[in-house]
């Protein structure tokens, strides 16, 4: 009796869900873990039989036997596709009949993202969408993207295409300057993107005027010594070549003023070069100009002023030790007769009746106090 319950019991096919990527392969099994030489068979969603036991029954060259025996029942469909997925069932040819269903679920795979909206190059305060596209995904890819490595947010908008998703995603910048050379990358993420994800990546390229800053070699030029004026300008595209000019006019000896490049320089100063230098640059978007004044100092003044300087703060430095200490001393002398004065004020105050005789008693404590110091003396 044991047994035939034990038969009966353990007659039941076993079978496991699947899920594997659009063109992968699939493979189904059934086991059961007692069989008195019954049969298994797999079917199809569309109830069509697949294998009944080791003889295969539908035309497909996708489809192939793995294992079959009492006990087991495997078949794999290799190039799987979204058609491919739904319930398959796996029967066990008792009295009745026993049946178990394992659902195969086919994700589609994503294609590569494609980025649009792009236009090079862009003008420093251009308003421009950048929208990023990929379709073929199921369940839904997810789109995200970055500004160089670091994550920004995006609009995202998913439309169902059958049995698959076309995900978009837009991005929205405001063009500066700062944006010239970043990298904006849209990247998809996906359960069946399981080495690297997805990703397609534009660099943007911002036109944008020129800004210009003149940097100095020297902070207090002297007759004699070298002097280097840098002209500075950041602007795209770049501003070349620069033009020097002074008090607004040409530069007027260029046998000591060399101009290479962007740099002016002075290979002996004197007095004759005294005045306003300016920098200016230019692009098809705009001009920009700095300006740097240049005054050569006596270098022998400028000795001078620097000892007296010395001395100045030599002098500073004196007052300010003997004020310090006079606002000690006064302090610590104010305390002490604040408190011989509260002294003498608590001895008049005992025994008095009221405060003016408090103020009488410690005069006259006061004055005693004064006799005995002549009668010792």
């Amino acid at each position: 009796m044991f047994l035939l319950f034990f038969s009966i019991s353990g007659q039941y096919p076993l079978v496991t869900n699947v899920t594997v990527t659009e063109g992968a392969t699939a493979n189904l099994t059934c086991r059961v873990e007692y069989n008195d030489n019954t049969s298994l068979q797999w079917s199809n969603p569309a109830q069509q039989t697949l294998f009944f036991g080791d003889k295969k029954a539908l035309r497909d060259n996708r489809i192939e036997l793995v294992r079959a025996s009492w006990s087991e029942l495997t078949i794999s469909i290799s190039d799987v596709s979204l058609s491919d997925e739904g319930m398959y069932t796996c029967s066990l040819f008792t009295m009745p009949v026993r049946t178990a269903k394992a659902y195969l679920t086919v994700l589609g795979v994503p294609e590569k993202p494609e980025i649009d909206g792009l236009t090079k190059p862009a003008i420093e305060g251009d308003h421009i969408t950048l929208t990023c596209i990929t379709q073929g995904s199921k369940p839904a890819a997810d789109l995200r993207w970055f500004r160089n490595e670091k994550e920004v947010k995006g609009a995202k908008e998913v439309n169902a295409s059958g049995k698959t998703f076309t995900v978009r995603s837009s991005l929205q910048l405001h063009v500066g300057r700062n944006d010239d050379g970043v990298a904006y990358t849209c990247r998809v993420d996906h359960v069946a993107l399981t080495q690297a994800p997805q990703q397609a990546t534009e660099v943007l390229e911002v036109h944008y005027a020129p800004q210009v800053e003149i940097i100095h070699s020297r902070a207090v030029p002297q007759e004699g010594q070298y002097l280097k004026l840098e002209c500075v300008s950041k602007g795209n595209p770049s501003p070349d070549p620069v033009m020097w000019t002074k008090d607004g006019g040409e530069l007027p000896d260029l046998d000591r003023m060399i101009v290479e490049g962007r740099e002016l320089t002075f290979t002996s100063l004197n007095k004759t070069d005294n005045g306003t230098y300016r920098c200016e640059a230019t692009n098809h978007l705009g001009t920009s100009s700095a300006e740097y004044v240049l005054y050569v100092y006596d270098p022998n003044a400028v000795g001078q002023h620097g000892t007296d300087h010395a001395l100045i703060g030599g002098v500073v430095a004196v007052v300010v030790f003997v004020t310090l200490c006079l606002i000690i001393v006064l302090g610590r002398y104010l305390a002490r007769h604040k408190g011989t004065y509260l002294t003498n004020e608590a001895k008049g105050a005992d025994d008095a009746p009221d405060a003016d005789t408090a103020i009488i008693n410690a005069e006259g404590n006061h004055a005693h106090a004064e006799e005995k110091k002549e009668y010792f003396i």
